[in-house]
């Protein structure tokens, strides 16, 4: 059952929002951050300590986003010898091109110290005997830099951390709350957003945070594919939002697929374990079913090369052969090393039948990181006056065509820390307190339709088969059709009887999977080149004069697509639109 808008419920930039009752309660704050990963957390606990009213919305509890997942580390220019300039040469290595130079200047110039602010704020990283901290290296790394929590428990350390640190503060917090809409005023400036709170508690049902900032950092989009690395939570939400909001959005087709996840069978879905680079970089091979390490000669790094690198590698072997996966091979490392330095990943293997103490382990590629997201500036802002994004759901131009390893946590501190130090000067010289945001009303134009909640395993088939690890205008085409249908069947049913799905989360999550989706195929068969992450098999090779340049995707109020590309490689100000004329006729969304 539906409810029309009332004064608390907004226009968007698009004026297109999603089914949903009217907010039934609201909270008043000067900033939401929606997300709990270390990006969310981070700017959370800033924003509180400059004396902002901060609450905090997550989608699951505090700890269930995609931080506590991570195994590797947080890479940063903490050894001897290192410094941050070699950090940036390999960070821009990584990004083949398209990083925003400035971007990660800021990265590795003011990561060193946000990881000891990490760290001051109770974060414990592995140490040697001597009490530094013990660092490994990673794909793409020339050094060791990676700092690491409980040997391959990282991102878990990380989060317990932050998330007693919120706690201690007393933060406000949202738990088991999907984020709906964003809340606009008269001037279009943010003025919060709208929420579903799932379960009982204090709140329940749609609701809303009336908040003249709202920070998203809700992670990424790993559920657009069969099998990632993402927890069930990430389907794309908060890049969603932003887009029915008017932001832009940039970089979508660089989708980062780990080259080692465990490989539990062709017909795996959902969240797959993850063995981690480390492994790697403590000294495991990749090899093929005749122990072969194909990956030596492919490239100077070998089975360290960057992840894109390998991830091919590791697909073009598998066509090679007709294998559905290939091998890691550690048993030089004994079972002491295993259970002192990659506890989790052996618990995972072992409970999935496979000894890597005495074994290789069967690996193959799938869904990890999303490179691209919404666009924003060095201060987290994005398109749309008082809202930001940071972590994975953001695209600051730090990673270009492809993540360098261990870069996620370290770009969610970092921009977090800028997006906190924005708020609080604008509060400062605005006074935000004195501004009570007012949502201007819904316009009177038909919501979103509503996907059916199975439309989710359609949407995540085509991904695969069309979007994968390689592509062509084919298969991207394909998908295109295949995606557009399912809109249209939804578009054209609340057309003709105003009917749609039901209000629930798994209809509005499955409509925000088509929404990523569609920009994801739109963008990767616009990009008619091979380079980082995008393997086109029909543009084998790297077309810099033609493509070294980053794809802005808007959506418009009839929900099409404007599809479009900024001058070079560096993102210009979220001020103004970067767009040239599209290529390409917009597609229909």
């Amino acid at each position: 059952m539906t409810g029309k808008g009332t004064g608390s419920d907004t226009a968007t930039g698009t004026g297109i929002r999603l089914h949903a009752p009217a907010p039934g309660w609201a909270l008043t704050a000067d900033v939401v951050v929606v997300g709990s990963g270390v990006a969310g957390l981070t700017a959370a606990l800033r924003c509180e300590a400059a004396g902002l009213r901060t609450v905090v919305v997550t989608k699951a509890r505090l700890d269930d986003g995609s931080t506590r997942w991570a195994q590797g580390g947080i890479a940063a220019a903490l050894g001897e010898g290192d410094t941050p300039e070699q950090h940036l040469d390999d960070t821009l290595v990584a990004g083949a091109g398209l990083c925003d130079e400035e971007a990660v200047r800021i990265l590795v110039t003011e990561g060193p110290d946000a990881v000891r602010r990490l760290i001051a704020t109770g974060a414990h990283f592995d140490e040697s005997s001597e009490g530094r901290l013990e660092l490994t290296r990673e794909g793409g790394h020339h050094r060791r830099r990676i700092a690491h929590a409980g040997g391959d428990a990282t991102g878990a350390e990380i989060s317990r951390a932050l998330v007693e640190a919120v706690r201690a503060r007393g933060l406000r917090t949202v738990e088991n709350a999907l984020v709906l809409d964003l809340l606009t005023d008269a001037e279009g400036r943010t003025a919060g957003v709208t929420l579903h709170v799932m379960g009982e508690g204090q709140h329940d049902g749609v609701g809303a945070v009336h908040a003249p900032a709202v920070v998203l950092a809700t992670g990424g989009m790993g559920q657009v594919y069969s099998a990632t690395t993402n927890p069930s939570v990430s389907t794309g939400d908060g890049v969603a939002l932003a887009l029915r909001a008017g932001a832009e959005v940039s970089d979508l087709e660089f989708v980062q697929f780990h080259p080692t996840v465990l490989f539990l069978g062709a017909d795996a879905e959902g969240q797959q374990p993850l063995v981690s680079e480390a492994v790697r970089g403590e000294g495991a091979h990749l090899v093929d079913a005749d122990g072969v390490r194909f990956m030596v000669g492919q490239h100077e790094l070998a089975e360290l090369a960057p992840r894109d690198i390998v991830a091919k590698g590791i697909t073009r072997r598998m066509l090679e052969q007709d294998a559905e996966h290939m091998y890691l091979d550690a048993r030089h490392f004994g079972a002491a090393m295993w259970e002192h330095r990659f506890p989790t990943i052996l618990a995972a293997c072992r409970a999935n039948g496979i000894d890597p103490v005495t074994e290789p382990v069967p690996v193959a590629p799938a869904a990890h990181y999303a490179s691209g997201g919404v666009r924003t500036d060095a201060r987290g802002r994005t398109t749309v006056p008082g809202l930001y994004a940071c972590g994975e759901v953001a695209c600051t131009g730090v990673h270009g065509a492809n993540r360098l390893a261990s870069n996620s946590l370290l770009e969610g501190l970092v921009y977090a820390e800028r997006i906190a130090a924005d708020i609080a000067a604008s509060h400062a010289e605005d006074g935000l307190h004195a501004r009570v945001p007012q949502p201007v009303p819904h316009p009177e134009t038909p919501a979103h339709p509503l996907l059916a909640p199975e439309t989710r395993f359609a949407i995540q088939r085509i991904m695969t088969s069309g979007a994968g690890v390689l592509r062509s205008a084919e298969s991207l085409a394909t998908a295109a059709e295949q995606l557009q249908r399912l809109h249209t069947d939804a578009r054209d049913a609340l057309d003709e009887n105003g009917k749609t799905s039901e209000p629930g989360v798994d209809t509005w999550e499955a409509t925000n999977l088509l929404c990523v989706a569609r920009v994801l195929v739109a963008a990767a068969l616009l990009r008619e080149e091979t380079r980082g992450c995008h393997w086109r098999e029909d543009h084998a090779d790297r077309d810099d004069e033609q493509w070294r340049r980053h794809i802005v995707v808007r959506l418009n109020p009839d929900r099409t697509l404007a599809v479009g590309t900024t001058d070079t490689a560096d993102f210009p100000p979220t001020s103004r639109q970067p767009h040239q004329a599209p290529p390409s006729r917009p597609q229909e969304q």
